[in-house]
């Protein structure tokens, strides 16, 4: 079964970006589910690999992959949350 990775950043100037990624280790860690923190600013070709896996040579983190397959962005994650859905969209359907 593939890993669910989580790219993010630990070094950032955005507060945006800090708070939703303590909202998704909260989530993740309080449901018990399975995850990988990878981060941007310390794995190497971390970056490179997030953008080209979801097509976006832009995307900035955080952001949802179950193995390779991009599942999605933070919005993504919280509207799963809010419709009762989060299993569905770590699933990747």
């Amino acid at each position: 079964m593939a890993t669910l990775n989580v790219y993010i950043a630990s070094v950032t100037s955005s507060q945006k970006i800090r708070k939703e990624q303590e909202k998704i280790e909260m989530v993740l860690g309080g449901k018990k589910i399975a995850h990988q923190m990878i981060d941007i600013a310390s794995v190497d070709g971390a970056k490179d690999t997030m953008r080209a896996n979801s097509g976006d040579p832009k995307m900035l983190p955080p952001q949802f992959f179950l193995g390779e397959k991009y599942l999605g962005n933070f919005e993504a994650f919280e509207l799963a949350i809010e419709d009762e859905k989060l299993d569905v969209f770590l699933a990747g359907n």
